[in-house]
């Protein structure tokens, strides 16, 4: 049987990869719980620094949620629903938010519905140039229910994000990168190369410092400006006993490359 997410590891970096093609890597309860669990064992492994995470074949990063499936919940009422198909949903694109380490979405064909929650909810993207994005829940009757109505806005601004939300029409990979969707936009043939290449320059940092980055950035991003730069300072503190920050600042001074050891 097909292991729904394969896994595979180059140094530092682990590649997580949708992995049904047939149904454009949508994702059922099972693909969910698997990418819960290898997250699991991603975020223990201190010699793990970076995840990238893809779809297999040519078509689709993600198609969303598969609808065949979640679709029983929804029938079951609104209890069911939300317990079912809501908050496992919204658990999962909240763990891609806050995972201490970075995660790169590498969208290799099209991001519909749960597919651009995940997009949304990763710290970084790269898309080919055949990506295209939606938030499609409205042709089906609903809103986003996995973190889309929230998240979206505050990537694109509230207008561009209204007029994804309320027409269920694509964006190219072009249109994602204007707006800051996503980072940057390459050939197909080169996505994984170029996702790799920016997992790199992060794996070369050190490691206190990119998890107080990611952390001060999610938690202090929907505060007030005070509250956001006690949650800075916080983190702040963390690297202030490490190593690698005396390190830096040493090196600086010397006027020579600094030897993290967080590598």
């Amino acid at each position: 049987m097909t292991d729904c997410v394969l896994s595979a590891r180059k140094g530092a970096v682990v590649t997580l990869t949708l992995n049904r093609p047939d149904r454009l890597n949508a994702m059922d309860f099972t693909t969910i719980a698997r990418l819960h669990d290898l997250l699991d064992g991603v975020e223990v492994d201190e010699t793990v620094r970076a995840v990238i995470l893809t779809g297999a074949g040519d078509k689709a990063f993600c198609a969303g949620a598969d609808i065949r499936e979640f679709s029983a919940s929804v029938w079951a009422g609104p209890e069911i629903a939300l317990r079912e198909f809501v908050r496992v949903g919204q658990r999962f694109t909240s763990r891609l938010e806050a995972f201490p380490k970075p995660i790169i979405a590498a969208v290799n064909g099209l991001a519909f519905g749960g597919g651009c929650e995940v997009t949304e909810a990763v710290p970084l993207a790269i898309a080919s140039e055949r990506a295209r994005f939606a938030k499609s829940e409205i042709k089906l009757g609903f809103p986003p229910p996995y973190g889309g109505t929230q998240r979206l806005p505050r990537l694109i601004g509230r207008k561009r994000a209204l007029a994804m939300l309320l027409t269920g029409d694509s964006v190219s990979a072009a249109d994602a990168l204007a707006c800051g969707l996503v980072n940057q936009v390459v050939a197909p043939d080169r996505l994984l190369d170029a996702a790799h290449a920016l997992a790199d320059r992060i794996v070369a940092m050190p490691a206190v410092a990119v998890t107080a980055c990611l952390a001060a950035v999610t938690r202090g991003l929907n505060l007030s400006i005070d509250e956001g730069l006690a949650v800075e300072a916080s983190q702040f503190a963390r690297t202030v006993s490490t190593q690698d920050i005396r390190e830096g600042i040493t090196a600086f001074l010397d006027k020579r490359p600094a030897r993290f050891v967080g590598r």
